[in-house]
């Protein structure tokens, strides 16, 4: 919980002037009795209501009443009885200055209230400004990276090798997109299943007189990358292609009981 948004939000302030329902209340007197921040909060709040009703409020009265007798000449020697006693009339402005207090107290609160929304909705206008920035750019990088990639696959030169499952997955393929020029690879896995956990795909460059595995690297963010393509570098005179199931970090030669997708070259 934020001590000093919470604060600001101007609440403490309604619950000082009863201005919430019973379960509102309920809840913020228990969050006093958890942060004593909280309390010391209300306590300044009550504190502050005290000296604006004090400053609009009749003081002294113990003087006003000894004023009073002095003026009546009221002394213990000279009382005299009164027949006819009429109720005082009230004090109107000791009341109108409570009251006047009180509406400059709920004027407060409304403003702190008002002013805390508006600076909420500052926030909020700001932060979707933020994140609508963010998604353009996002989108913008997408598009950018989507026509480099049809710019790619339309190259004339491009080689396309398909892989086919094995043994350990039949229903598994992918594709391997070569371009010799640039030594560039791109390799579509949306046909291969989640590796297990501790496990990673590995990508192999094979030349097959005499078989000889180059590895081309690791498929470390398969789980994350929502398209499945992958670009890889390829300087290998390459004949074949293939996919192995490794540990994490990779192996040295590839573990052909883990081998997952192969798919040859076909001679130009």
């Amino acid at each position: 919980m934020d001590i000093k948004e919470y604060i600001e939000s101007g609440i403490l302030e309604l619950y000082v002037a009863g201005a919430l329902s019973e379960k509102e209340n309920q809840e913020i007197y228990a969050l006093l009795l958890k942060h004593p921040e909280l309390l010391d909060e209300v306590l300044k709040i009550e504190a502050t209501i005290v000296s604006l009703t004090e400053s609009v409020s009749p003081t002294n009265t113990k003087h006003l009443f000894q004023a009073v007798k002095e003026k009546l000449v009221l002394t213990t020697k000279q009382i005299t009885p009164v027949k006819n006693i009429h109720k005082p009339k009230p004090n109107w402005f000791a009341y109108a200055g409570w009251a006047a207090t009180l509406v400059i107290g709920l004027g407060l609160f409304w403003f702190i209230n008002q002013n805390n929304q508006l600076k909420n909705q500052i926030q909020t206008v700001e932060t979707n400004n933020e994140l609508l920035e963010v998604t353009l750019e996002k989108y913008t990088r997408d598009l950018n990276e989507s026509k480099q990639l049809i710019s790619f696959l339309r190259d004339k030169d491009l080689i396309a090798v398909p892989l086919a499952g094995q043994t350990v997955s039949p229903d598994s393929y992918a594709k391997v997109y070569w371009d010799k020029k640039t030594n560039t690879v791109v390799l579509d896995l949306q046909g291969l299943p989640e590796p297990p956990k501790g496990k990673v795909y590995q990508v192999w460059s094979l030349t097959l007189n005499p078989l000889t595995p180059t590895s081309l690297g690791t498929i470390d963010n398969f789980s994350t990358d929502e398209n499945k393509l992958f670009t890889i570098e390829n300087t290998n005179a390459s004949e074949a292609f293939g996919i192995t199931l490794e540990p994490t970090g990779g192996s040295e030669t590839p573990t052909l009981e883990q081998l997952y997708t192969l798919g040859a070259v076909e001679a130009s």
